[in-house]
């Protein structure tokens, strides 16, 4: 499959060849859901926590004595029954995410760009290389590129800081190292603008 090389003014300067091991795989739903179930619940933060009756302050002395007083027996003051007592089977810090296998992870991804190459959401430029740290020349470059407004995943191979600064107040754009993408991210956005060199490094890692 060959998708349009696009410079920095939109302007068409070619073409460049993408692999069919990433981008013409049959994508398989039932995986992509389960890749993404398990993505967001690995995001959770899981630090809620809650005391036990062991972990609360007091309750060491008997209220009262266990006969006599017609009232219920009671132990400690921090019974779970109580007032102020202990929560049982609270909440405690874990991870909410569970182990993927490393293939399954990688057919996820792929079926995730594949469907973005079958829709025609990928845009390759040859480089992105800002004179200046402007949110406004990159806002330019979406325009040219007449994807303004919508949710984009900008994907680079080399550390480019004035991209990434120029960027990141930009509403519903997102900047990745192609290396470090993830299914999510991919499948979220509207198009994938991806340089040259961080097309060949997705295609290097996820091919």
């Amino acid at each position: 499959m060959n998708v349009k090389l696009y410079n920095q003014n939109g302007e068409e300067i070619g073409t460049v060849e993408l692999k069919p091991e990433l981008f013409e795989v049959e994508p398989n739903e039932a995986l992509v859901h389960q890749y993404i179930v398990n993505y967001l619940a690995r995001q959770r933060q899981g630090n809620a926590s809650t005391k036990g009756r062991t972990d609360v302050r007091g309750g060491g002395r008997k209220p009262w004595r266990q006969k006599g007083t017609g009232r219920a027996r009671a132990g400690t003051i921090r019974s779970p029954l109580w007032r102020g007592g202990g929560i049982v089977f609270g909440p405690k810090p874990r991870s909410y995410g569970s182990n993927l296998p490393r293939k399954m992870k990688r057919c996820a991804i792929r079926s995730v760009f594949s469907d973005k190459a079958r829709s025609e959401r990928i845009k390759v430029l040859d480089r992105i290389e800002l004179e200046e740290t402007k949110t406004k020349a990159f806002v330019n470059m979406m325009t040219k590129l007449d994807i303004e407004g919508k949710k984009c995943l900008v994907l680079d191979e080399t550390p480019n800081e004035k991209l990434v600064l120029s960027c990141r107040n930009v509403p519903r754009v997102k900047y990745c190292r192609a290396a470090l993408t993830n299914g999510y991210d991919v499948l979220n956005a509207d198009y994938v603008v991806c340089t040259k060199a961080g097309l060949e490094k997705l295609q290097e890692v996820f091919g």
